[in-house]
């Protein structure tokens, strides 16, 4: 059976001992197997427990979500998953808030921005630019809207456009579907 010691588990995952070390003193890394002479030995479930732990890490999980998904895999994954989803939905919006409000305060010093995120007018002007008139544009709405309503608030918001305007935008896109 492979084993690796510390240093050459920590390696092939671009991790310090350090952060091996701490990862088996809270519990998310087994304690070690020890080698005749006293050396940390992992073999390959350990390997692979880490591969999961560098996986949630890199989607964002906190190591107590980590934790709790180690433990029981099938039954919290998917709520702490969907928790993380939402969570990462709302930094975003909120990032996109601060793009468009630093964009507006370079315009306002009278320099233009390197690069305008998308807002509305913007937006408008593409859809405009591929042929889609007012009515076409209200059809792709409503098709957003049914799809996935949620999405299609986060897109609004995300092109800078208020909560109640965005709203305002989701009620025009689906009237005619509703008289």
């Amino acid at each position: 059976m492979p084993s690796w010691t510390i240093s050459e588990l920590a390696g092939r995952f671009g991790l310090s001992r350090t952060t091996l070390l701490y990862y088996e003193r809270i519990g998310l890394l087994p304690s070690a197997h020890r080698s005749s002479s006293g050396y940390r030995i992992y073999h390959q479930d350990d390997l692979e427990r880490l591969e999961k732990i560098r996986l949630y890490r890199a989607a964002g999980l906190p190591l107590q979500d980590i934790a709790k998904l180690l433990e029981e895999p099938r039954s919290p994954r998917a709520a702490v998953l969907e928790q993380r989803l939402a969570e990462l939905g709302r930094e975003i919006l909120a990032l996109k808030a601060q793009q468009h409000l630093l964009a507006a305060l370079l315009k306002d010093s009278g320099q233009e921005p390197a690069e305008l995120p998308i807002d509305k007018q913007g937006w408008v002007a593409m859809l405009e630019q591929a042929g889609m008139n007012e009515a076409a544009m209200r059809r792709w709405h409503a098709a957003f809207e049914r799809r996935a309503p949620q999405a299609h608030l986060e897109f609004l918001l995300a092109l800078g456009i208020g909560a109640e305007e965005a709203e305002g935008i989701r009620r025009w896109a689906v009237a005619d579907e509703v008289s």
